[in-house]
């Protein structure tokens, strides 16, 4: 795998930072849109002599590694065969007691439900040198993208960022409910039809307004508006997969308004 020629106001090295022998850097990729990486990220796909990516990190984002990095994937995705969270812990410490230049890639922020925190905690208790580079978030990215704000003075003054994952028992959707916030739902792919139900059971109207947004920011984007109400069938006849962001709330209105994305432009 090549790297894409990078304009002359990007060349690397960049005086930004001291990627370090036998260090860590846990780096966010963004939600799939190259541009959408900050220069600390593409400093370290082109310092890093291993990088230790994830399954929603793209194929152009890992074309910008530098051409003699080792790649490792260590992607999980649900419901298919993936790598324990223990053994990529494990392997980073290795990687950087055996004094390599190790880049951490995960899709989106590597903080915001990336499980970054536990490995960074991992690290710390082994006395390895770590650093965090935030990404974009494609709780974020993805609905703006689709044309739909996480606040607006109209709408909101609070949004919640959630996990649809219920393997350590899930939110509380009944109190998340009675909140009145937009709700920026990452993972809830499955669990939609309990979710749905309950914030209804919890007051939500069955008219208040869902957007889903698939492969957000990447040339794949599809997006579906609906309802609470009927959010579960719509999207079952959609033929969408995911991986999806979903929100729900009062924001998705302003989508017709603020859709900008041109349909036959590519991203990134």
């Amino acid at each position: 795998m090549t790297a894409e020629p990078l304009p002359d106001s990007l060349s690397l090295p960049l005086e930004l930072a001291d990627f370090r022998p036998g260090s860590v850097w846990l780096a966010g990729a963004g939600p799939g849109d190259p541009g959408l990486l900050t220069l600390l990220a593409l400093q370290g796909l082109r310092q890093a002599e291993v990088i230790v990516h994830d399954a929603l990190v793209g194929e152009r984002i890992m074309a910008l590694a530098a051409p003699s990095a080792r790649l490792e994937f260590a992607g999980k995705r649900g419901g298919k065969p993936s790598a324990h969270q223990d053994d990529i812990t494990n392997r980073l410490i290795e990687l950087a007691r055996e004094g390599h230049r190790v880049l951490r890639l995960k899709g989106g922020d590597p903080f915001v439900f990336g499980r970054g925190g536990e490995e960074a905690q991992a690290l710390a208790e082994r006395g390895i040198p770590f650093r965090i580079i935030p990404g974009i978030t494609a709780g974020l990215a993805g609905p703006a993208y689709a044309g739909i704000p996480a606040t607006h003075r109209s709408a909101n003054q609070a949004v919640i960022l959630a996990t649809g994952h219920s393997c350590a028992g899930g939110p509380d959707w009944k109190a998340l409910a009675a909140t009145g916030a937009p709700l920026i739902l990452y993972m809830a792919w499955k669990g939609l039809p309990g979710i749905a139900a309950a914030l209804m059971e919890g007051g939500r109207s069955a008219d208040t307004p869902v957007g889903v947004v698939t492969d957000a920011t990447t040339e794949r984007q599809r997006v579906l508006v609906t309802t609470l109400g009927t959010c579960v069938a719509d999207l079952e006849a959609s033929g969408m997969e995911p991986p999806a962001i979903i929100v729900i709330g009062e924001v998705v209105r302003l989508r017709p308004v603020l859709d900008w994305l041109p349909k036959e432009a590519p991203h990134g």
